[in-house]
């Protein structure tokens, strides 16, 4: 029985691209455009294999990763994106991911990281793969100290905020009230000591928990 993958990325023609490039060997489950999207069709589908890019709309790869994990443990995660960045890398690991391929790579990269992650190995692009492994774990729990005080909701809010969404329609899209999301805004300026919303946003992106 062939392996069943799922597919996120906001570009249909790269997502095409992957398509034809995967079907051959794996069977394809579906295709998302967006986090949130990822996260219903992940538990819908239970995929054995997740690839996904970082910065996608609603929701990026590597929260919505964070959060599928914790309820599928056994899912594998391979990240494809143009992020040739060391600490997306790491990010990308540390939210549970077990591949990191670079769009710009050649097609046998993908699904030779998807026959790697399949056996419980980990692949990381070769351009990255010292820089990710000799990464200073102090960069690490920098990261993860900048980030926990952060509530999944506050990080979902803080996300469409660097999109660019106002109060109200962030509000819509998360099912909770305009009031809710005003708390979680200034609760987190607050807390970071940050007096406006650019420079929060600013914030999160330096310390990737949202993805630019």
């Amino acid at each position: 029985m062939r392996s069943r993958i799922l597919l996120a990325d906001d570009h249909r023609i790269v997502a095409e691209g992957m398509r034809s490039l995967l079907e051959p060997e794996f069977e394809l489950i579906g295709i998302v455009e967006d986090g949130r999207a990822l996260l219903a069709a992940a538990e819908k589908f239970r995929p054995d294999v997740i690839i996904a890019d970082i910065s996608m709309p609603l929701l990026n790869g590597i929260e919505a990763v964070r959060q599928i994990k914790k309820t599928d443990k056994g899912v594998k995660v391979i990240f494809l994106t143009m992020h040739p960045d060391v600490t997306y890398a790491v990010s990308a690991m540390e939210a549970g991911a077990l591949g990191y391929v670079l769009k710009h790579s050649a097609p046998s990269e993908l699904t030779a990281a998807v026959r790697q992650v399949l056996r419980g190995k980990t692949y990381i692009t070769p351009l990255l793969e010292g820089e990710v492994m000799l990464s200073p774990k102090k960069g690490s729990i920098e990261r993860r100290e900048e980030s926990s005080h952060l509530t999944k909701r506050q990080r979902e809010v803080l996300q469409l905020l660097a999109e660019g969404y106002l109060g109200k329609e962030i509000a819509s899209m998360l099912n909770i009230s305009t009031r809710t999301v005003e708390y979680h805004k200034y609760k987190m300026m607050k807390d970071v000591g940050i007096k406006t919303v650019a420079d929060l946003i600013r914030y999160a992106v330096k310390h990737n928990i949202v993805s630019e």
